[in-house]
């Protein structure tokens, strides 16, 4: 029932930015916290930014904070990743996920989501 897309990646110099779209079908996001995730070959799967489904209770890892900027669009049904100054190690295929319960917090976490997209590529040359 709950289908999400990413949207946005692409191939950008260091130092350019990207905007990720992750759009949902089957659920309204508003009620679902959804995280970012990113996966570069040979290493896990890491967080990236979460918000959470009520006062969009925010999260950063410490290699993005400063530089990426999550924000939701509720008429949309879509949440973005805004991605400045984006350097090599950035590169990554990055996905969207939501789990399948409501909760007032979001985790960078992948144990905590259930639902997730197919993933966009983002590649950032030196």
């Amino acid at each position: 029932q709950v289908q999400l897309v990413e949207s946005g990646g692409g191939l950008v110099q260091s130092g350019g930015s990207l905007r990720l779209s992750c759009t949902a079908a089957g659920d309204d996001l508003h009620y679902y916290a959804i995280g970012w995730f990113r996966q570069a070959p040979g290493k896990e799967r890491e967080g990236v930014s979460c918000i959470s489904g009520s006062h969009d209770l925010i999260h950063y890892s410490d290699s993005v904070k400063g530089r990426f900027t999550i924000s939701r669009d509720n008429a949309k049904n879509t949440v973005y990743l805004e991605m400045n100054d984006l350097k090599p190690e950035d590169t990554a295929v990055y996905f969207c996920a939501q789990p399948h319960v409501m909760a007032p917090f979001c985790l960078l976490d992948v144990s905590h989501y259930d639902y997730w997209g197919q993933g966009t590529q983002v590649t950032v040359s030196s």
